[in-house]
């Protein structure tokens, strides 16, 4: 199923430093913000696939999230992910434990983050990740022996929430 309109990625960071000096107040304001807008399609600067969901884990637990072909999108269909084009993942405030994102057992979608290694999601974190517009690779899913996003809890005690989103093209 296409993406009617195509998709946004976005991420902003802003402050201001201020400093005491001899006749008054410095102030340096810094941002850094990125944006991508994909248009609906499969190549350059274009997805055709998106995922979100709210997921609970509980205690101790993990899960192996399939990129390609197991999760189903709002409308119950299949998703297939042929290239991961931006992610962005959000562990709740309320967690106690924290969300470890990577290194699946088998078959790891290690295209970002290799597949040994993790990113730990403390509670309220979150982590956005997009491509740039010129490219047409992106995050390469490989069915069956790279296509594996593991999500785990931390700890025991408590179960963990984080919500996902996933766009993406489907070749």
């Amino acid at each position: 199923m296409p993406l009617s309109s195509g998709a946004t990625v976005a991420v902003s960071a802003s402050g201001e430093l201020t400093s005491a000096l001899d006749l008054g107040t410095g102030r340096t304001p810094q941002s850094l913000a990125r944006k991508m807008v994909l248009g609906s399609g499969t190549g350059a600067g274009k997805a055709d696939r998106m995922w979100s969901d709210r997921r609970t884990l509980a205690a101790s637990a993990t899960e192996d999230l399939d990129l390609a072909g197991v999760l189903l999108d709002a409308y119950g269909a299949a998703v297939t992910f042929a290239r991961i084009k931006g992610i962005v993942i959000a562990a709740d405030d309320e967690n106690t434990n924290n969300v470890i994102v990577g290194a699946a057992a088998g078959s790891p979608w290690a295209t970002l983050l290799g597949a040994t290694h993790t990113l730990t999601l403390r509670p309220g974190a979150f982590v956005a990740v997009g491509t740039g517009l010129a490219d047409a690779t992106g995050y390469a899913v490989t069915a069956g022996t790279g296509d594996q996003l593991k999500v785990a809890n931390s700890g025991s005690g408590t179960p963990v929430t984080y919500d996902i989103h996933i766009i993406g093209a489907s070749a």
